[in-house]
């Protein structure tokens, strides 16, 4: 039997330490000494006259041949035949990163696969490196063997292997490996301990080992080496987000006034709220990001069909009925929990009643059109039981009737957007004119619409259906003069915020404060990216980004003494150690020399004595691999309302710091221990492969 660690790690080649998601790539074994008579394959191979055979030296070093399996899949190899002259060993070949060999054909100026000083200075710059130039050509020169002042084939592979080293995570492996450089389950097992993994068993190492490791022979050993070990850690078991909280954890049978809802202002517009494109797209994006509760403005269109768009203003018009068929076609394809349709309704009684058709017959079934209990509910309807349907928000009739026998209803333009007092008299009189149809009416069921007028309760009974609708102004006043007043109403009513209308750009408020106070509505532009939205990202990232996630137990509670203005002493420690960042990407492809000076911060949302922000000091000239090692620490006195972003900048001295990347999730789902944080850019997409690499812990008094 061949002693693993010779066939794993060869004593001639050590393994490639790389950010890979293949196998490390083994250079040809040494030629065997001539007259090696101690092992049984040569001395075979030497009774038979074989030892000087230059095609059975060559297939001793190994050769590189191409796997096929289709026309579409084939993969490079490393075979070497096995000195007992019998068996013939693989091993799969590195594709370094298809990222970097991108970059090196691009460096490659030539096109002839070797690359000078002058086109591996090009590609450094090219990965976000400023590299000294004599550290650069040091390292360029012990890789250089065949002395020509050409890198070529493995010599690149070398260069390339250094380049990539991770000296932190080399440390902490061989902290748990100790002398034999690769780690058995118990070892692995006693790491996931020190993390803080719960429930972690052997069993579960055993489990990592064969998922992440990527050498055959130490998986049947049960042995994780290196490449494997950082396999784990990039992986998302090895992420800062707890893999346990993406998908749906939480219960989903209590009221909707449990949970924090996903949603949309503005639903309809692409850009600007002025003059900015109106599409059914926007829609679909939203369905796309979680969002679980949309606008529609609806006005009178011409031919009888109502229209959706930002009334008396320039923005384009879409058909309503067009809006309802993309809410049928995409409203479930991220989640399955309902979907509210917030109506800001201006049409006249005909092309109200042109409407709830439309809705009806347009979303069949889906369509909440009567109470699932027809008791006066005392709770709304939990999400569960609510699961494909779709709710409407809308005013209801009252019983009163005019003397023409037309029923009317004194309601307010919730989304009548000016708050200047001058205006409120002729605010009145247009609501006092205000008409709805029976048909529409008839479509409120669990979300009617109704003026919040006090915070107190009333004499008869809870009515959880009403609904109301408060601008950003009005809901942090209600939280500076009467906040643990608004927990309470929100424990068993929606209320739905929304931007200001002097907001004429479409940008947004911090939701943060809002959730504070359990508002579930908290309504944003999702097309306005910003530090909001990477916040409400963050919250909604969990429970398998449903568009659902439950309140904390101190919002949820009828008696509740939570107050967000004043949470009381701290009791929670968060520290986190920023150690070193992966690949950062470029802000400027048209400058090619331009190199970030990144640096890292972390902030925290949650009640006001929570929201802080720390960083630490910039690195100078280094996207690609900087090392920080700086310690910073929080005090929380609600943790569980906190959300914690982590921010790349680039530091400049003359201006304000480019954006480079974000990572937002709830403390709640952060993982202690050695984490890696895996970037996004401004509009929410990956900057994969770049990554943070931190150390988390988290101590609750």
């Amino acid at each position: 039997m061949l002693c693993w660690r010779s066939c794993c790690h060869p004593p001639e080649e050590p393994p490639v330490t790389a950010q890979v998601a293949a196998p490390v790539a083994l250079q040809p074994a040494p030629a065997p000494r001539n007259g090696d008579t101690k092992r049984p394959g040569l001395r075979a191979l030497k009774k038979m006259g074989l030892t000087e055979d230059e095609d059975v030296l060559a297939m001793l070093r190994g050769s590189r041949l191409r796997k096929i399996r289709s026309r579409t899949w084939h993969q490079e190899r490393l075979y070497r035949l096995q000195e007992d002259g019998l068996s013939v060993w693989f091993q799969r070949r590195i594709p370094t990163h298809t990222w970097i060999h991108f970059y090196l054909h691009r460096a490659d100026s030539d096109q002839d696969s070797k690359m000078s000083f002058k086109e591996i200075k090009s590609l450094l710059r090219m990965v976000n490196v400023d590299m000294n130039d004599m550290y650069a050509y040091r390292l360029f020169k012990e890789c250089d063997h065949s002395n020509n002042e050409r890198l070529e084939g493995a010599e690149i592979e070398e260069f390339l292997r250094r380049l990539l080293k991770r000296p932190e995570l080399e440390g902490i492996f061989h902290r748990y490996s100790g002398e034999d450089h690769v780690l058995s389950a118990p070892e692995l097992l006693e790491f996931l301990e020190d993390q803080g993994e719960d429930g972690a068993t052997l069993a579960h190492a055993q489990q990592l080992i064969q998922t992440y490791e990527l050498n055959e022979t130490a998986k049947q050993h049960e042995l994780m080496t290196l490449d494997g070990f950082m396999m784990y850690l990039l992986s998302p078991e090895g992420a800062a987000l707890d893999t346990a909280h993406t998908g749906v954890f939480q219960d989903m049978g209590q009221p909707l006034a449990h949970y924090f809802i996903s949603s949309s202002h503005n639903t309809y517009l692409t850009d600007s709220q002025i003059g900015g494109p109106s599409s059914t797209e926007a829609y679909v994006r939203a369905f796309a990001q979680g969002c679980r509760c949309v606008e529609l403005d609806c006005w009178e269109g011409p031919g009888g069909e109502p229209v959706i768009y930002h009334g008396h203003t320039l923005t384009s018009k879409i058909l309503f009925r067009d809006v309802v068929q993309a809410v049928r076609d995409h409203a479930f394809t991220l989640s399955p929990y309902p979907v509210i349709l917030s109506l800001e309704n201006h049409c006249g009684l005909e092309q109200q009643a042109t409407m709830a058709r439309h809705l009806r017959t347009i979303l069949g079934d889906m369509l909440v059109t009567e109470a699932l209990d027809s008791q006066n509910p005392k709770e709304l309807p939990s999400p569960e039981q609510l699961k494909g349907r779709v709710l409407v928000k809308g005013k209801k009739l009252p019983a009163a009737r005019s003397e023409d026998g037309r029923t009317l209803l004194d309601w307010e333009l919730e989304e009548e957007e000016e708050e200047d007092e001058e205006e409120v008299e002729a605010a009145e009189q247009r609501r006092r004119a205000k008409q709805i149809s029976p048909e529409l009416s008839s479509l409120a069921v669990y979300c009617c619409a109704a003026r919040l007028q006090t915070l107190c309760p009333g004499p008869g009974p809870r009515q959880p259906c009403q609904v109301s609708s408060v601008s950003e102004r009005k809901a942090k006043k209600l939280i500076r003069e009467a906040g643990n007043s608004f927990v309470r109403h929100n424990v068993h009513h929606l209320t739905r915020v929304y931007p200001l209308g002097l907001r004429m750009n479409s940008a947004n408020y911090s939701p943060q404060e809002m959730w504070n106070s359990g508002c579930q509505l908290v309504a944003l532009n999702f097309q306005t990216p910003g530090y909001e939205m990477d916040l409400n990202a963050g919250r909604f990232l969990i429970n398998g980004q449903c568009g659902y996630v439950l309140k904390p137990a101190c919002l949820q509670q009828p008696d509740t003494a939570f107050d967000p203005e004043c949470p009381g002493p701290p009791r929670t420690t968060l520290t986190i150690q920023v150690l070193t960042a992966q690949q950062l990407p470029k802000l400027n492809a048209e400058k090619p020399n331009s190199i970030v000076d990144p640096l890292v911060r972390i902030e925290i949302h949650g009640v006001p004595a929570d929201c802080a922000r720390k960083e630490t000091n910039y690195v100078l000239n280094n996207g690609f691999n900087p090392c920080w090692g700086q310690t910073l620490q929080f005090q929380l006195r609600a943790p569980e309302l906190v959300l914690v972003r982590f921010v790349v900048e680039d530091y400049d001295t003359t201006s304000p710091n480019d954006f480079v990347g974000q990572f937002t999730l709830p403390l709640n789902s952060l993982k202690q221990g050695y984490r890696h944080v895996h970037l996004l850019s401004k509009d929410g997409a990956s900057l994969s492969p770049a990554t943070l690499f931190v150390h988390i812990r988290i101590q609750y008094s």
